[in-house]
């Protein structure tokens, strides 16, 4: 069985830069990527704000599965990556919001920093498209 493969953008200008896209399809299996709490002007949303910036980061990988030919109902997996790890149970009471009856796998973890400062949280998902027709 072969599959296609979609590359799916969001036309941030660092996706040719460094070579990356927001999310990748192939065939039912989408994979969205570290996605910042960043808005359309290419700023940071919600500076110090650890709920606004979760939100950012859901409403970016729903409008990527969306383009895929998916949505939020069909995520797998979630992966919430922090500054501060105290900032866990804010970032899953917002991301328990979008995913209290899909019930995805998760995982929580802590680096140093991102690339940018202001980030506190950047998240990924991974999706199964469940009505695949191919």
């Amino acid at each position: 069985m072969t599959f296609d493969r979609e590359l799916i953008s969001n036309n941030n200008p660092m996706e040719r830069i460094v070579g990356f896209s927001r999310a990748v399809r192939v065939g039912p299996f989408i994979s969205v990527g570290g996605t910042a709490p960043v808005g359309a002007d290419g700023k940071t949303v919600g500076i110090g704000d650890i709920a606004m910036q979760t939100r950012q980061c859901i409403a970016i990988i729903k409008a990527a599965l969306e383009q895929a030919g998916s949505g939020l109902h069909d995520v797998v997996r979630t992966r919430v990556i922090l500054t501060d790890i105290n900032n866990w149970k804010a970032a899953i009471d917002i991301r328990k919001e979008y995913f209290v009856d899909v019930r995805p796998v998760d995982t929580i973890m802590a680096i140093d920093r991102f690339v940018n400062p202001e980030w506190l949280i950047e998240m990924e998902a991974d999706a199964i498209i469940a009505n695949w027709n191919g």
